[in-house]
């Protein structure tokens, strides 16, 4: 028998072929399986290729590291064959990973397949050196051979599906897997080398016309590692678009869910808003259709919230509708939907068993809200008046159970508050004409409907003097006559068309100053009043700026006139503000003097020029000595910190003697003059004078 020897940094380079090439395989299992359609097939060609040239390199490195005493050679249509059958049991194999599950029969079969291929390679190109005459195998190794590449294939099956998913740690799993697997098929090749035989006398048939062992190795390791290392970096680099996209998926889906839960979701309170609630009452709306039975819709609006946010400010106001909403939902059941839909006004959108069950439900609302809350060190109370709509029965579409449970909770704020109504037909008349109300007063902002009244103002010691006017707004309603503030106010601050009512107020005061001015009334001042709304507007001093310029009015002919508890509610906020008026040179006015909660040392810092007391107390001057004593400490007051006072509401003699000998500095009231439009207020003057 002829002698064979090995170089054995072939055998070495053969082994990390191998590996790497085993490495690769249970990488692009892992391509294989997170594509699909087409990109998978894709993978699947493609990796056959690489593993298939891997592991036939490996074999083939192992043969041209294999020398004899004669020249060797290898058949070239023998020896590609053999690099076929390998990209072939390869991409069998990718192809077996990529399934869904791996049943032992679907593994043995496999394991079965794949080595018959692999030894097949390994023999057939064994038999391209066409040696003559034949190998003698020892029958031993030969099976020995055979069962390594079996047991060897099906290993490699079992670890390429187990670790085709990108888990933690995996490439390290990976890694491990690849250098068993390695040297399981390098022990197989060697094996098989070792079962081979040559015959005293042999020679290589292909040694003159074959493949040349001398460049051959070179060549096959250089390519055979570019091919590897293409393929596996195409894989890592695959791997990381993939779950940069993933990620980039994640977060764009998260951000899907939260740009969603926003625009359904109550910033202040987390609760569903109306878009959401709409949806909810359309779906059970359906639902009662299609099975039967009944829900009711509880609008809420809290009773004395108003004043809670007025004296302790918008902070404090929002972290009581926070726990109004919080001690609600721990109440609340979870076929049921609590929604804030504005303002301190929320909706619950209940499922009932019977009807009835709705005053129970409303009763249980009532109680909840009425106890107490525990904010910002702060005891607070507040009530809740709720109106009920049940359907079927109130209304046929969302829109109509809202507004008629909306009707249904002024009812019952009209009946006392702290308590709840159910609707009634004759309720959508007075939810009818609040609406029309609305409806009329955006109209009537351009329409040229609202006027002012100017009611004069007396110096204290002389009577017949006048020393300027309050401009009072009024609407001239097409249908129902004259309106008083009283009337529409409250809606336009609730809507926001106090803002450019208020603006057109601000500007028509001016431009009549402005005349009154020309025609020589250079000590009067004009007074207007600024809503909470108005004056917490972001506009408010470009607006008062602009109307004086406008008109070329001195600041000083304007006063506006905020109330105490405006002044009071949030007093850091409203001394910037007034600052800035002041600055200016616009008089300023501290209107309701005595009926807030004011703060001597905030009072004091107040760039104010004057106080006026609430025609209030004035009222009742004559039958109660309080008031007496009231108005005296206002007036006291005021001349220590160096302010005008201001009495309005003289409707007596007694009350204007009683007022000038105070010290008042200036009086308005029905004794002196009433509120009328400026051609009779000018008329007026003229007959005093």
């Amino acid at each position: 028998m002829l002698t064979g020897s090995y170089d054995y940094s072939l055998v070495l380079i053969s082994l990390l072929v191998a590996i790497l090439a085993s490495y690769t395989a249970l990488d692009l299992a892992g391509r294989v399986n997170s594509s699909q359609g087409r990109g998978a097939v894709l993978w699947i060609a493609g990796g056959a290729v690489a593993m298939g040239i891997g592991i036939w390199s490996m074999h083939f490195i192992g043969m041209l590291a294999f020398s004899l005493p004669i020249p060797l050679g290898y058949d070239l249509p023998l020896t590609l064959l053999s690099l076929l059958i390998a990209i072939l049991v390869s991409g069998f194999a990718l192809w077996l990973v990529s399934q869904p599950r791996q049943p032992l029969w679907q593994l043995l079969c496999g394991a079965l397949t794949m080595g018959a291929g692999i030894s097949s390679m390994h023999y057939l190109g064994m038999h391209a050196m066409r040696m003559l005459p034949g190998i003698d195998y020892d029958p031993g190794l030969f099976y020995l051979s055979l069962a390594i590449a079996v047991a060897a294939s099906g290993a490699a099956l079992w670890i390429a599906f187990r670790l085709r998913r990108n888990t933690p740690f995996v490439r390290l799993a990976r890694a491990g897997a690849a250098l068993v697997m390695g040297v399981a098929i390098v022990g197989m090749h060697y094996t098989g080398m070792a079962a081979a035989n040559f015959p005293e006398g042999s020679f290589c048939g292909a040694a003159v016309t074959g493949l040349d062992s001398r460049w051959l190795a070179s060549l096959v390791i250089v390519v055979t590692l570019a091919i590897l290392a293409i393929a596996l970096l195409t894989s890592v680099l695959d791997a990381r678009l993939e779950a940069r996209t993933a990620r980039l998926a994640s977060s764009l889906e998260q951000a899907n869910q939260e740009l969603t839960h926003l625009a359904l979701h109550d910033n202040l309170t987390k609760l569903p808003n109306r878009t959401l609630l709409e949806d909810r009452i359309d779906q059970a709306i359906h639902k009662v259709r299609r099975h039967g039975g009944c829900f009711g819709v509880l609008f809420m609006d809290l009773d004395g919230f108003k004043p809670v946010n007025d004296a302790f400010g918008h902070h404090v106001g929002d972290l009581l509708l926070r726990e109004v909403a919080e001690r609600l939902r721990e109440h609340l059941r979870a076929e049921d939907t609590l929604a804030r839909i504005g303002g301190d006004e929320f909706v619950l959108l209940a499922h009932l068993g019977e009807p009835n069950d709705a005053a129970t439900l409303a009763s249980q609302l009532v109680t909840l809200v009425g106890n107490a809350f525990d904010v910002a060190g702060q005891e607070l109370r507040v009530s809740t008046s709720v109106g009920i709509a049940l359907y079927p029965g109130d209304g046929t579409t969302r829109e109509e159970l809202l507004m008629n449970a909306d009707a249904a909770m002024y009812h019952a704020k009209g009946a006392g508050k702290n308590g709840y109504s159910f609707f009634e037909q004759s309720m959508n008349t007075n939810a009818r004409n609040h609406l029309q109300l609305l409806h009329d007063l955006r109209q009537a902002v351009d329409g040229r409907e609202l006027l002012l009244h100017f009611q004069p103002k007396f110096a204290a010691g002389n009577g017949r003097r006048v020393i300027g006017a309050e401009a009072l707004l009024r609407w001239q309603h097409p249908r129902r006559g004259l309106l008083m503030p009283d009337q529409f106010i409250e809606l336009a601050e609730k809507t926001g068309l106090i803002i450019p009512i208020g603006n057109w107020v601000l500007n028509e005061a001016c431009r009549q100053m402005s005349l009154w001015y020309a025609e020589g009334h250079r000590d009067w001042r004009v007074a207007v009043n600024l809503s909470a709304v108005q004056f917490c507007h972001a506009g408010l001093i470009g607006n008062v700026r602009a109307a004086l310029d406008r008109h070329h009015l001195p600041a000083n002919c304007l006063t506006l006139e905020i109330t105490e508890t405006t002044a009071m509610r949030d007093a850091d906020a409203s001394l910037a503000i007034l600052g800035q008026l002041s600055d200016m040179g616009v008089d300023l006015s501290i209107d309701d003097f005595g009926t807030g909660y004011s703060s001597l040392l905030y009072l004091k810092r107040l760039p104010a020029n004057e106080l006026k007391i609430d025609r209030g107390f004035v009222r009742d001057l004559e039958r109660d000595s309080d008031d007496a004593a009231i108005i005296s400490a206002i007036v006291a007051l005021g001349q220590a910190l160096d302010l005008r006072i201001v009495a309005e509401g003289v409707e007596t003699e007694s009350q204007q003697a009683f007022l000038t000998g105070l010290g008042c500095d200036s009086l308005q009231g029905f004794l002196l003059g009433k509120p009328v439009p400026a051609e009779q207020f000018n008329a007026g003057v003229k007959a005093l004078a």
